[in-house]
């Protein structure tokens, strides 16, 4: 599986887990509206582990996320010293661009 589909995998999960803490969050709602006592104790309960969950997934992807970053600031790192002058023009060039595109507005 490529960095790509993974992070994609990755980002439903974690769509899917807050979709999840909403749900059962609007049913603790829906029941600490009329109801007390063991109704309310159990949809706590859902609601706390499936905010666990979240922040679990959501540590996990941004570690993920993060090390990639990092591997790909090495390999950046490793190219420009690799190639030292067309670095500097392949930077030039983009600022040139950048700066007329700027210029025009």
């Amino acid at each position: 599986m490529n960095a790509t589909t993974e992070t994609d995998v990755a980002k439903e999960r974690l769509v899917k887990d807050f979709k999840a803490v909403v749900a059962d969050t609007e049913e603790l709602l829906k029941a600490t509206a009329s109801q007390t006592g063991e109704k309310v104790a159990a949809a706590r309960v859902k609601v706390e582990e499936s905010l666990a969950d979240a922040k679990k997934r959501l540590t996990e992807l941004r570690e993920n996320l993060t090390d990639k970053a990092k591997v790909a600031a090495h390999k950046t790192d490793e190219l420009v010293h690799e190639h030292p002058w067309q670095a500097v023009g392949l930077a030039a060039a983009v600022g040139f661009l950048l700066g007329m595109l700027i210029s025009r507005r």
